[in-house]
């Protein structure tokens, strides 16, 4: 199995919470302590729940994982929203950051078909062992 840290998706979702820990670190207190924090949690969660779905070496928790990262993603968003919205993001930040996240999601959906394949195709494995090969309870 591949190590999270070499899976691309997991490098981008790094790189998308390190520049938005640059960005809210200039913010003032409470803009930081509002929606900065929030922002930075669910940023950060994206790249955590890869990290950690990846740590499972079972095909269904990782999904389950990519998927709560997927939650995160949309989350993420939804601050980013709000931030603009208050005008706490320069128009250079945006230009910068909405590439970054258009590109995230579809690598998220990809990574979790990939995973899905991978458990379709070791379902399949298991389903042919002949019955012979099969431990008996004697």
């Amino acid at each position: 199995m591949v190590r999270f840290q070499e899976l691309q998706v997991y490098q981008l979702a790094e790189q998308i919470s390190n520049e938005v820990w640059l960005i809210v670190q200039s913010w003032d207190f409470f803009a930081k302590n509002t929606v900065g924090q929030q922002l930075v949690r669910s940023v950060d969660s994206i790249g955590a729940n890869i990290a950690e779905g990846n740590g499972r070496y079972n095909y269904n928790d990782n999904q389950r994982f990519i998927k709560i990262a997927r939650g995160s993603l949309h989350e993420t968003r939804h601050w980013l929203r709000l931030a603009c919205a208050r005008h706490l993001l320069t128009t250079e930040q945006i230009e910068r950051l909405k590439p970054l996240i258009d590109e995230l999601s579809p690598k998220l959906n990809a990574y979790l078909n990939s995973i899905q394949s991978k458990a379709n195709t070791q379902a399949l494995k298991i389903k042919k062992i002949p019955k012979s090969k099969l431990p008996t309870d004697s």
